[in-house]
């Protein structure tokens, strides 16, 4: 027996406000769009927005869907085909409406990295691999 992870939900106070950014700011293209919730198409994982008060509702009203939310509790990684794409993708997002957080910059991880917010505040990264020089080996 073995658990596959098929989908990824994001909780929102306000579905149509994020559903607009990850259409329009990320590009994700919606394929299911009700009141409260969107589902986007996207290869492997399964990308969904979700109201949170409804969640409370479909798990016999849980506290934890009513408290207000602190701190940082996912992150979304886009990977990107070099560096310099992260570096024009990056300025691209924030243009249309994402939030920066920190402009790309090579981490000593071996990627380069900017990190962003969604309208709820929700930071994802985006990121590239750095090639390998022969100084790297």
């Amino acid at each position: 027996m073995r658990v596959k992870l098929e989908g990824i939900t994001i909780l929102a106070l306000d579905v149509p406000g994020l559903t607009s950014f990850y259409r329009d700011v990320l590009g994700f293209k919606v394929i299911v769009t009700e009141e409260n919730y969107t589902e986007f198409e996207n290869d492997g994982v399964r990308l969904a927005i979700f109201s949170a008060p409804l969640m409370a509702d479909n798990t016999n009203d849980h506290p934890s869907y009513a408290e207000e939310r602190k701190g940082q509790s996912f992150e979304l990684n886009f990977e990107c085909d070099t560096p310099e794409d992260v570096y024009v993708m990056y300025d691209e997002l924030i243009s249309k409406g994402a939030i920066g957080i920190t402009a790309p910059k090579v981490m000593s991880w071996g990627h380069t990295t900017g990190f962003f917010a969604d309208p709820e505040g929700n930071i994802h990264s985006l990121f590239a691999v750095n090639p390998v020089t022969s100084g790297d080996a």
